[in-house]
């Protein structure tokens, strides 16, 4: 199976590196909030999702929490980026609410410093 790296831990980041670690893929999930990871790693879920305790509980080292970028980009095969989307602050006409980049873009260069 294969090592995925998933960052952000929110509602779509927690819910996808559960249903990757439960098909029995190795994910690490990373998130900039060293108090949610803390959080992650004692089994406190910090959203509802009907089951997803349970699931997690059942991964057992298929999947873990950090928050050090040098760790879950280090043996990613595949990274996700599961971050907030931010709206433009500068919407137009033609584009009101179309959603900004610039959180999910810089993530792994940021982050590694590459």
């Amino acid at each position: 199976m294969s090592r995925i790296t998933v960052i952000g831990t929110g509602y779509v980041g927690l819910v996808t590196a559960a249903c990757l670690a439960d098909l029995g893929h190795v994910v690490i999930g990373m998130d900039v909030d060293s108090a949610k990871v803390e959080r992650l790693r004692k089994g406190i879920i910090p959203i509802y999702e009907p089951g997803l305790a349970e699931l997690i509980a059942s991964c057992g080292d298929r999947l873990r929490f950090t928050d050090d970028p040098a760790d879950a980009y280090a043996d990613g095969e595949f990274i996700f980026i599961c971050v907030d989307t931010p709206p433009h602050t500068r919407a137009t006409p033609t584009s009101p609410g179309s959603g900004g980049l610039s959180t999910a873009f810089p993530s792994p260069r940021t982050k590694t410093g590459c």
